[in-house]
């Protein structure tokens, strides 16, 4: 593990997938290792910038990280993306195609492209993505990107592991604000809506001011964040310079108002809660609660007990064993 930090503090690639890797493994002795090199690492941590990016299937969101991220390395910056993939509900399997939509960052040696399997996790994130996170800013890497499933109401999992959270939002869908609920709103650092190309500019730019409307109706008072909302278009890299923009602006006022500390801090509170979470949860696959827990699901099924009885009798039969 000694060498393996060395090499991700380095900055070879090699060594950083190689870690990713191991992150991401649900063995136990990979997880023991894991720990054992993120504490060696842990040190180097903290001084990149992460940003959360996230919008509904078919905004966008490959093709405009794909633009950002170039811009970003031109201007001398590493940037890590981490792109999370749905998993199949049925299969488990990914596609895992969102490298292949990136094509110029993906060959940018400025750049590391990462892309993992949702694996079921809500939020729209892996659930190795905060630690996968970690390993990429000891390699050295100043910028990381986390691009999600855009899953909808859990997005709220993102915005407890990033700096700042910006929404992708579309025109030409309809009602503007139908698949945006209250909750992204008020999640949204910055909000850019995507593809205000060529015919579609205008109602790109009505778009926006529907949703400026809307923002006003959330926002509190004079001192808190009023969040921008901004038309881009990521194909042909129009306005993500002004996306960029308001990202450096909210990075900023979190600084100047003591926030991004407290932030962090709070965060791995929220780290640490989910990881208690998946924990209690995976003694649901341990030896004899496996079976306790199909019997109780056998029942619920012939109607024999209710669904909130038949959970009362699995975390009964896990208190007996704990």
């Amino acid at each position: 593990m000694t060498q393996l930090a060395d090499g991700v503090l380095a900055g070879e690639r090699a060594a950083v997938a190689r870690a990713i890797t191991l992150v991401e493994s649900r063995r136990a002795d990979h997880r023991a290792e894991a720990q054992d090199l993120l504490v060696d690492l842990l040190p180097h941590t903290g001084n990149a910038g992460r940003v959360g990016i996230t919008g509904v299937p078919g905004v966008g969101k490959s093709t405009f990280i794909d633009t950002l991220g170039s811009n970003l390395t031109a201007e001398g910056h590493r940037v890590a993306v981490l792109a999370v993939d749905p998993s199949s509900s049925r299969s488990g399997g990914s596609i895992l195609g969102d490298k292949t939509r990136m094509t110029t960052l993906a060959t940018d040696p400025r750049a590391f492209v990462r892309p993992s399997p949702s694996a079921g996790t809500l939020g729209g994130v892996a659930k190795a993505t905060r630690e996968t996170m970690l390993v990429m800013e000891a390699a050295g890497y100043d910028i990381v990107l986390v691009e999600t499933v855009g899953v909808g109401q859990s997005e709220y999992v993102v915005a407890d592991m990033v700096d700042t959270f910006v929404f992708l939002a579309l025109a030409r869908t309809g009602d503007q604000l139908q698949g945006m609920k209250r909750g992204i709103l008020e999640l949204a650092d910055v909000i850019a809506v995507n593809k205000a190309d060529e015919q579609h500019e205008d109602e790109s730019a009505r778009a926006a001011r529907e949703l400026s409307g809307a923002l006003r109706f959330l926002r509190g008072g004079d001192a808190d964040w009023q969040t921008p909302v901004v038309t881009c278009s990521g194909l042909h890299n129009v306005g993500l310079d002004k996306v960029w923009t308001h990202v450096l602006r909210h990075r900023d006022w979190l600084v100047a108002h003591g926030v991004l500390e407290s932030k962090r801090r709070a965060q791995l509170v929220e780290w640490t809660r989910a990881m208690v979470r998946d924990r209690l949860l995976s003694r649901l696959d341990a030896p004899g609660v496996r079976e306790a827990v199909a019997a109780a699901e056998a029942a619920v099924l012939g109607g024999e007990l209710t669904p909130d009885q038949a959970a009362t009798r699995i975390v009964s039969y896990l208190d007996e064993r704990h």
